[in-house]
């Protein structure tokens, strides 16, 4: 397959992302319960990233509805459990998007980050295509599960200016059985190289200290699970680079109408936070920590046309 193979016309046979599932999305919905068409649950400006992805006045974040994963704690589960049917102010039209991706732009958003974009590639490359036909060339953000195909990475060369994907598991059973994906740990670790390959350990800032190019990894530490964050940080450090910047991150908390099993019902401790944290020091990572508290702070609502209002 060629970047210019890479249209809607790919979802006649899905194979986007590491389930390959086949399905004609242009008939029926893929596991990510998604259809051929944009489905955008929220454009809005994100202040709250880390501070060379919000930059000075923000990221305009382009949230995707639907997901090729299946996290049963998921922090933005008003809008990945399902793309259809769309809500009233979800956007569905690629010009639609464009002109609120435009309008925050000229708000002076200089990057817009694509969140989840996994199961949509097709849909993000035409909208960015209309973005550049309106004169309009920000830098482009593929904020991702990790749970990503090597083939459509390597298709992405030179479309994305920095990836910020997450590196969730390291314990395959941890994977299947909270977010119902196989070999999540081979996979992320495959596809987490891939991006180095591409943008190596630097992460270039301009002279705002907004990222220009380069890769962050993300790891949210989940409560219960010490052991498989730890995981996570030495396949970082021994198997990517133990110079790529590293976002870990302490904001779990258990969304309300989730029922959660397996120690996730509560938030993280101190405790094992601090086993972690010691963990990341060790392996020297460099990057960012959040502190224990922005769990009480990045609390997004999706049913609101401004999600992160007074949250982060």
């Amino acid at each position: 397959m060629h970047r210019n193979d890479l249209t809607i016309s790919a979802l006649e046979h899905c194979q986007l992302c590491p389930h390959g599932c086949g399905a004609n999305r242009h008939q029926r919905l893929g596991l990510c319960r998604s259809p051929h068409t944009p489905v955008v649950a929220s454009v809005c400006r994100h202040t709250g990233e880390e501070p060379p992805v919000s930059g000075v006045g923000g990221i305009c974040n382009v949230f995707f509805a639907g997901c090729n994963m299946r996290c049963t704690y998921c922090q933005n589960h008003q809008i990945s459990r399902s793309a259809l049917p769309p809500q009233p102010h979800w956007l569905t039209s690629v010009g639609t998007i464009a002109d609120s991706i435009e309008a925050l732009l000229q708000q002076g958003c200089t990057a817009v980050g694509f969140v989840s974009p996994t199961h949509q590639v097709p849909q993000m490359l035409i909208i960015i295509e209309e973005l550049h036909q309106r004169g309009l060339h920000p830098r482009v953000v593929y904020n991702s599960n990790g749970y990503d195909s090597l083939q459509i990475l390597r298709l992405l060369e030179g479309v994305v200016d920095v990836y910020l994907p997450d590196f969730k598991y390291s314990d395959n059973r941890l994977a299947r059985r909270c977010s119902g994906v196989l070999r999540y740990a081979q996979t992320a670790t495959e596809a987490i190289a891939e991006m180095y390959r591409q943008k190596g350990a630097s992460l270039v800032l301009n002279e705002q200290g907004e990222a220009e190019f380069g890769l962050i990894v993300r790891h949210l530490v989940l409560p219960g699970h010490v052991a498989n964050s730890i995981g996570v940080l030495r396949r970082i450090a021994g198997r990517i680079s133990p110079r790529v910047h590293v976002s870990l991150m302490a904001q779990y908390y258990p969304p309300s109408g989730l029922v959660l099993r397996g120690g996730l019902s509560r938030q993280l401790n101190e405790q094992e936070y601090a086993a972690v944290v010691a963990e990341y020091n060790a392996l020297q990572l460099r990057g960012w920590m959040q502190d224990l508290s922005s769990a009480q702070h990045y609390r997004p609502d999706f049913e609101s046309t401004v999600p992160f209002d007074g949250c982060c």
